[in-house]
């Protein structure tokens, strides 16, 4: 993978780096996996605006992935690696032997033709699918499950991994994207491997186009706003606008939201660095 940068012929190109899609294999989705995506415009079921600067945007088709991984013992070959333009992540069509399709995130030295396969006796080999207790030590893994059965929560975007720590009774010490170390039941699945497209926080869109065609509005600033609509909107001149804080008066910035009753709270064992 890798980075281009373009030639400044227009003002729109003169900043832009894009990847080069070297990876990808086909510009052309599996059928059978595709669903349609209802827009919202950033509104709820009543019609009423609950997300702000979102709307517009190029048409999506969804991709069906299989976060679950659960068909287990049954080899898989990757047939592509492909474009979603649904997350940050390449994804790869596996063709199982049984004659059954489905989209994966791709892992970073997945390639086509690689056999893949999810279970318990399974090697440590990118792209394959295991048990945290059947990994291990020390191995850099990715798409893992919170809860058994649950599917892929963690770690999912391009460029994204964890690191297996520890092992003690019934969980696993598990080295989050964030730096938060925490505990995971051993009876969850990941997979190993970094994310695919570890370049795309390096890209530059380049121009204030790419973000409409991406759906993203013009974000207005909350300095300013009237009072009536932000806290930090309204004074005179060109005030600063106080202490950081949401739409809703939430300060930002070292404020912290998690509750601290939350059951989940003893499963982690360091928080994730200021």
């Amino acid at each position: 993978m890798g980075l281009r940068k373009l030639k400044p012929i227009t003002p729109g190109q003169r900043f832009k780096v894009v990847t080069d899609f070297d990876v990808v294999t086909t510009d052309k989705p599996e059928k059978s996996l595709l669903a349609p995506i209802k827009r919202s415009g950033g509104r709820n079921s009543e019609g009423k605006m609950t997300m702000r600067f979102l709307g517009g945007g190029h048409k999506r088709r969804y991709r069906v992935i299989d976060f679950k991984r659960n068909k287990d013992g049954v080899p898989a070959t990757v047939k592509s690696i492909e474009y979603d333009p649904n997350r940050t992540a390449y994804i790869a069509l596996l063709n199982y032997v049984d004659g059954e399709k489905r989209y994966v995130v791709a892992q970073n030295g997945l390639k086509v033709g690689q056999e893949v396969m999810s279970g318990e006796k399974v090697t440590p080999e990118i792209g394959n699918t295991m048990l945290l207790s059947n990994i291990p030590l020390g191995t850099v893994i990715s798409c893992i499950e919170l809860r058994p059965g649950q599917g892929a929560v963690i770690a999912r975007s391009a460029g994204t991994f964890a690191q297996l720590m520890a092992r003690e009774g019934k969980y696993a010490t598990i080295k989050l994207p964030s730096g938060e170390i925490r505990m995971i039941l051993l009876t969850c699945k990941a997979t190993i491997g970094v994310v695919s497209n570890s370049d795309h926080q390096l890209t530059v869109s380049g121009k204030a186009g790419r973000s409409r065609w991406l759906g993203r509005r013009p974000r207005t600033r909350p300095v300013a706003m009237n009072p009536v609509d932000h806290p930090m909107g309204g004074g005179e001149g060109r005030a600063s606008g106080g202490h950081p804080r949401s739409k809703n008066g939430i300060p930002a910035k070292g404020f912290k939201t998690r509750s601290k009753t939350k059951a989940s709270n003893k499963q982690i064992v360091e928080r994730r660095k200021k």
